[in-house]
């Protein structure tokens, strides 16, 4: 959808200082393969490289989740941005000077009239929580033991049991229906068609971005018979469970080279409270490849705080996991009694900040970690059992990339159970064959499946794969052939184009070429979605064939249509059908 222009000389100086390997590399671990660069996706989580930069056409593709584009659009999702802000970002980055008219810029006019209005119900909710009506939410808050200072530094409220205040109060303010439903700060009722608050008697915490904008809100209900403890705000223009952390923008100022990762709220502004201000948590997610990037640019350590129940184990595991795969090195705290650190920080007034820091002093990695995991009722003394955690043992290192590492806990585990290292590699050494036959036939599938992938972009694909396969060969040749415009126009036109977005694609390749325009995914990175992005890069990465070849594919859209025509011709539609019915009434009469 095109929402801009801006001078194409702008464009061009943009692009020269912005080349995808180099942008994508402050995000993504990219290594060399061939003419290409290759790494692990950032917008899913997977332990086998499928996402590629392509030097050729200065573009990314994952083979495993669909993400594809050129910078812009890496930008836009990787930052969570429309077309013109990812332009700023990166117009900011290289030191550009952005030009000052030509471009409509109502998405972002939206998105800083969201930030107003949730600026605006921060304030109606910090207020709420000092009148008559808020002092359940206050006694509730004081009662975990926060301080007047910390309720004021985080900004935290009560929303009204009225489930029309909120809304009300906004509209006054000037804002419109459309803006507080696009903020997720309200929603049309069903029965009623009115305007309804969507935080009603809930304790608020406010969610601050890195720039100091309120971008959501969690809120905790107090009563015990509610189902869901909290609700956050859903995703919004400005704002991105799966790249936002509460209080980032606090643990980012902090002299600490370690950010600690809680699971709760309540456990950050504890932290917090007592001095320790390398605090964060996740909102209302599980941690994301796209969290670890975002913490990877503000810690050389991650420690993670998590529960100590089977569910708190398994969301540790999988933090690990991700850590791991973005190279940020990680320690584990196990905290005592079961306790999350809220807990333990208020059950033990004086001392509790003291023990706490010497916890983070005495965790350890990662590795040790799983390693007492699997020992958890182990009987060491017992052979079959002894046997039975030196595998999984094995197993475990196996997916450890550090070769010292890996030394290391071998040589103590083999020296602590008596057992020769030799067999220990061995088993390792195994266990790394396996995964790498099941992860090479896992990425010939993905490869595979991407070209069958259910398509919403192009939903006619999959009804005339032929024909959408011959015409995105085609694309891809014209992408890489500009100049043989003339000669394939002669053939064929965009009507003959049986699939809309193929034809699409073309009209908009073909009259750039026209008019003299570029016709790089760069080029054309604004008159798309982020989504018809990525599928146009997954065309253009294609090997494109000679002229011949795009004669032979023209012959098969052509055909195609021609076999279409005729079945149209021979099974009319419903219309026609109805249309003859009634002639024959007619003539019988």
């Amino acid at each position: 959808m095109k929402t801009m222009a801006l001078p194409d000389s702008f464009l061009q100086d943009l692009h020269s200082r912005n080349p995808a390997t180099d942008v994508i590399s402050s995000y993504v671990n990219l290594k060399r393969a061939g003419r290409n660069m290759v790494g692990l996706c950032p917008f899913h989580n997977e332990k086998t490289p499928s996402f590629t930069v392509y030097g050729s056409t200065d573009s990314f593709y994952c083979f495993g989740c669909g993400a594809g584009g050129d910078v812009i659009t890496f930008i836009r999702k990787i930052e969570n941005l429309d077309y013109m802000e990812a332009v700023k970002f990166l117009a900011q980055r290289s030191g550009l000077q952005m030009p000052e008219d030509g471009y409509d810029d109502s998405l972002s006019r939206l998105r800083t009239r969201i930030f107003e209005a949730n600026r605006a119900a921060a304030k109606f909710f910090h207020k709420f929580l000092y009148t008559p009506e808020g002092s359940v939410g206050l006694e509730y808050l004081r009662s975990r033991g926060l301080s007047e200072a910390s309720i004021k530094h985080f900004g935290l409220g009560f929303a009204p049991k009225n489930t029309y205040a909120l809304n009300k109060y906004l509209i006054e303010c000037g804002f419109t229906e459309f803006e507080l439903i696009q903020a997720n700060l309200a929603f049309k009722s069903n029965r009623t068609n009115r305007l309804v608050d969507r935080f009603i008697d809930r304790v608020i915490y406010p969610m601050i971005d890195l720039r100091g904008n309120v971008v959501a809100f969690a809120g905790r209900t107090l009563n015990k018979d509610e189902k869901a403890k909290y609700i956050n705000t859903s995703d919004t223009p400005v704002f991105k469970k799966s790249n936002n952390l509460f209080a980032l923008n606090y643990a980012k100022n902090t002299k600490e080279k370690q950010i600690i990762l809680v699971e709760g709220y309540m456990d950050v502004i504890s932290l917090h409270q007592v001095g320790i201000e390398n605090t964060v948590a996740t909102m209302g997610t599980a941690l994301t490849r796209e969290h670890a990037l975002i913490l990877g640019k503000y810690a050389d350590e991650i420690i993670l705080c998590f529960d100590s129940d089977s569910a708190g184990q398994k969301a540790t595991s999988r933090a690990i996991e991700i850590l791991r795969d973005a190279n940020i090195p990680i320690r584990i705290i196990r905290v005592p009694g079961n306790k999350d650190p809220d807990e333990f920080l208020n059950a033990d007034k004086q001392n509790g900040a003291s023990r706490f820091r010497l916890l983070i002093e005495n965790s350890g990695n990662d590795i040790e970690y799983r390693l007492g995991l699997l020992r958890n009722g182990v009987d060491l003394s017992v052979a079959s059992q002894k046997v039975a955690f030196l595998k999984e043992a094995a197993k475990m290192i196996s997916n450890i990339n550090n070769a010292v590492e890996v030394d290391v806990y071998v040589s103590k585990l083999c020296k602590e159970l008596d057992v020769e290292k030799t067999a220990m590699v061995h088993l390792i050494n195994q266990h790394r064959k396996k995964y790498y036959r099941e992860e090479k036939k896992k990425f010939s599938q993905k490869i595979q499946s991407s070209d069958t992938r259910p398509d919403v972009v192009n939903p006619d694909r999959s009804r005339q794969l032929k024909a959408a396969k011959a015409e995105e060969a085609l694309i891809c040749f014209l992408f890489n052939h500009p100049d043989e415009l003339k000669k394939i126009c002669e053939k064929i036109s965009p009507d003959d184009f049986i699939t809309d977005f193929n034809r699409k694609v073309f009209l908009c390749v073909s009259e750039r070429i026209k008019n003299g325009s570029g016709t790089s995914l760069f080029d054309i990175s604004n008159e798309f979605s982020v989504e018809e992005n990525s599928r146009i890069s997954f065309i253009v990465n294609k090997n494109c064939g000679d002229l011949q070849y795009a004669f032979d594919c023209i012959n098969v859209i052509l055909s195609e249509k021609n076999k279409q025509q005729l079945k149209s011709e021979s099974n009319p539609n419903d219309d026609d059908l109805l249309k003859y019915i009634d002639s024959i009434k007619k003539g019988k009469k």
